[in-house]
């Protein structure tokens, strides 16, 4: 009988967020919880499990798992220590095993660790020994460092954006694991790193530039003596000293070739680096669109997009829309959790005067004055309807201002489908405005029936207008921080021993 052991830690932050993520916001879960909440929704842990269960001859053995609730600012150092303090606890009681499946971000960070999860990685190696095979999953707005590669015997990336291929990829590093377990197969990694951060419509998989390297990826991957393959962008608000965009191709046992199609990879995705920007629009022009356009308008305000790391708190386009009288329906999601407590206070059907945003990032907000009805309230406990994830926006309220509907929660959750909005009975549909904190979400939630969608040059901590954010740890010149960067691609090889 193999024995699998099985860990999640996964969460992605902006650095330009001033609130630090903390302990209390991931969902925990230890040994077999961890199975029974990954049979009832499609990410990579319920991907690799569907792989592995299918096998009589594999006994699964879940450790510790960290799931962000939602992703947020830099990781406190206090709770990362105890995040990585438990983790590493349950690989140390595991029971002795075969193999090792780890489902990671790659864009996490902490005040007292840039890299947590090659850190996690480096220790798990350390228990285990070098002998023993690990397997991970990455997002591809992950930064797959040095350290994760030395300490990995191969990387499994997402090969669609926005992300729908979250259970797809858990079977595909599952199955990668279980060759190089049988000694079928002996993966060697070439990496590239490319200077650069992207950002926009070109980055849709299945329309944009973008999609170009993935499929090329892919077809890397999918060959003979290809094992995997993906281009990651990283999260160009994770502003730590490895950040950029990297070219990963992993072969059996053909180290020539892995350097030589991950150096295709990233000379194709560095010519194409100017169009993989975000065309943005001033806010002053997108509140003159949405008062012109007789249709349904989409404000996209990714600047501030929790699931890329932002506080939610935003209320530009909020305050952009009070003070040029717009007096159309309008439906606005923003984290306030003393907002909530005056709607709370205040009860279903009552009036309530209270301010809205600013409450979190206090330098790009400030608080704005209502009046409105408070017509809704929850624990805001709902599932995603993207993949049946549990969310919890905390204490939430809907308040009606005049023809503006604000979703108020008390804790960002990631907006990149209309979960927070029907869990709260808002149909997006019926709104002539609406806006979206989340840079890309898949085109039937909010594009379809929309007459113009706006991507808003609005203030955050996740803003596309890279330039406006101020990196100070990644390695500079990078592209399009600097105006001239030189790039000449260069693998470098990782294998490990077999």
């Amino acid at each position: 009988m193999l024995r699998i052991l099985i860990g999640e830690c996964n969460q992605e932050v902006s650095s330009f967020n001033p609130v630090p993520s903390r302990y209390e916001d991931f969902a925990v879960s230890f040994g077999a919880e961890i199975l029974s909440y990954h049979r009832g929704v499609r990410q990579e842990v319920g991907g690799a499990l569907s792989v592995f269960e299918s096998r009589d001859d594999i006994e699964i053995v879940p450790t510790y798992s960290a799931r962000a609730i939602t992703n947020g600012g830099t990781l406190a150092a206090e709770d990362f220590n105890r995040l990585a303090g438990e983790f590493l606890e349950s690989i140390r009681s595991a029971p002795k095993v075969d193999a090792v499946y780890l489902s990671l971000h790659g864009a996490m960070s902490a005040e007292n660790e840039d890299d947590p999860e090659g850190f996690l990685l480096a220790e798990v190696r350390r228990l285990l020994g070098e002998r023993i095979p690990i397997v991970i999953s990455l997002d591809l707005h992950g930064i797959p460092t040095e350290r994760m590669l030395r300490h990995c015997d191969a990387v499994v990336a997402y090969h669609t954006y926005p992300h729908v291929d979250f259970f797809e990829t858990g079977q595909r590093a599952a199955r990668l694991l279980l060759r190089i377990l049988s000694g079928e197969v002996r993966p060697v990694a070439a990496k590239v790193f490319i200077p650069a951060l992207v950002r926009g419509d070109e980055l849709i998989t299945e329309t944009g530039l973008f999609g170009k390297s993935i499929r090329d990826a892919q077809t890397i991957e999918n060959s003979a003596g290809g094992l995997s393959a993906g281009m990651f962008i990283g999260n160009p608000f994770t502003d730590v000293a490895e950040l950029g965009s990297t070219s990963l191709v992993v072969t059996d046992d053909d180290a020539e070739r892995a350097e030589r199609e991950a150096i295709k990879l990233a000379d194709d995705f560095w010519q194409v680096r100017e169009r993989l920007q975000a065309p943005l629009t001033s806010l002053a022009e997108s509140l003159r669109i949405a008062a012109e356009t007789a249709g349904p308008v989409v404000l996209v305000d990714a600047a501030d997009a929790p699931s890329s790391g932002a506080s939610g708190d935003s209320n530009a386009i909020l305050k952009g829309l009070l003070e040029t009288g717009y007096d159309r329906q309008a439906l606005i999601p923003i984290v306030d959790p003393e907002a909530v407590k005056a709607a709370m206070a205040a009860g279903i059907g009552n009036g309530v005067r209270t301010t809205v945003g600013g409450a979190l990032d206090r330098t790009r907000f400030q608080p704005v004055e209502i009046e409105a009805r408070v017509r809704l309230l929850s624990d805001g406990h709902f599932r995603s309807e993207s993949h049946g994830q549990v969310w919890e926006s905390g204490e939430t309220a809907v308040l009606q201002a005049g023809a503006i509907t604000l979703v108020v929660t008390s804790r960002a959750v990631n907006l990149y489908d209309r979960s927070l909005f029907f869990a709260h009975g808002q149909n997006p549909s019926q709104f002539d405005l609406v806006v979206v904190k989340s840079p890309h979400c898949q085109h039937h939630f909010f594009v379809e029936g929309a007459e113009r969608m706006v991507n808003v040059d609005a203030p955050g901590s996740s803003s596309a207008n890279l330039r406006s954010l101020g990196h100070r740890r990644c390695a500079r010149p990078i592209f399009p921080l600097d105006e001239e960067v030189p790039f000449a691609a260069k693998a470098k090889l990782f294998r490990r021993p077999y």
